[in-house]
């Protein structure tokens, strides 16, 4: 069964109030047997310094993504580490992490695209319980193992490389890197992937509006009037993609837009600049230079 939504008052303006939950809410529920929550950190040994009480960690690196493919792990594979975590397909998922919840964004979508029914994001991440002052502990659960099924896979949310080169000239596409990387500089935002991709730039056509404007200094998501004013100059009801370097920003704006905003046709380009900057004959745009 279903946690009951958060009730706290600034949560709801938000198009979909039932995907945020605050600290007071989560502290309440800690325990409670359907409720299940997950740290995702960029750095995966923060998890170690101490974590919300029952939570556990899911590594981006060793626990998401195929090391194979450089692609999100398969169906069967999801259902395996959920499996493995103790959690059930009835589960109420919370997922905070570092970074504004950089990479506990692209858990959540990770957990979207494999349909599970119910996740939510801690509304300012880690940063937002410490700050709190609230419990944290260095226990790692033990939850039995679960008995997860293999999902189908919920595409509304993912566009592949080929779709994308089909329709990207029809699109509203949003890079949420930095100004520098947009233009084709050297600035990598934190990814190390970056520092590999053969060329730079961006996709033509692609607005830059980068993934931290959305939160507050104090890692919280901005307002929904705030919210607006951001994307004001774009159009809610086109088809829009939201593209980074490895997924993970922009996996962070694609919630804000889908769920915040509750624009319906929003997808985050997984393979993002990695991918696009590295193809061979992809139409690129650098310092307003077509290349």
């Amino acid at each position: 069964m279903a946690a009951p939504l958060d009730p706290h008052p600034l949560l709801q303006d938000y198009a979909h109030p039932e995907k945020v939950v605050t600290s007071q809410w989560l502290g309440a529920k800690l325990g409670t047997p359907d409720v299940r929550v997950v740290e995702s950190d960029e750095d995966s040994l923060l998890y170690d310094l101490g974590h919300i009480p029952t939570a556990i960690r899911i590594d981006w690196r060793r626990d998401l993504s195929d090391p194979i493919t450089r692609n999100v792990i398969s169906p069967e594979a999801f259902a395996q580490l959920m499996r493995e975590k103790g959690i059930r397909r009835e589960d109420t998922v919370v997922i905070y992490g570092d970074h504004s919840n950089w990479w506990a964004a692209f858990a959540f979508w990770v957990f979207t695209l494999y349909g599970h029914p119910d996740v939510r994001l801690l509304n300012g991440g880690r940063d937002a319980w410490i700050r709190a002052e609230r419990e944290t502990t260095f226990a790692v659960p033990e939850n039995p193992e679960s008995t997860y099924p293999v999902p189908n896979v919920c595409t509304t949310g993912l566009i592949s490389v080929g779709d994308l080169r089909e329709s990207y000239e029809s699109s509203q596409l949003i890079d949420v890197r930095t100004p520098e990387e947009y233009r084709g500089g050297t600035s990598d935002g934190g990814s190390s992937t970056a520092k590999s991709t053969l060329r730079t730039g961006h996709i033509p056509g692609a607005v830059n509006i980068p993934w931290d404007s959305t939160v507050y200094p104090n890692s919280n998501f901005r307002s929904t009037d705030e919210l607006r004013e951001i994307f004001g100059a774009l159009d809610s009801s086109n088809p829009t993609v939201t593209y980074c370097v490895t997924g993970e920003r922009s996996a962070h704006t694609w919630f804000v837009l889908r769920y915040l905003l509750g624009w319906d046709d929003v997808k985050s380009y997984y393979g993002s600049w990695a991918e696009w900057g590295n193809m061979v004959g992809m139409p690129i745009v650098r310092s307003d230079r077509p290349l």
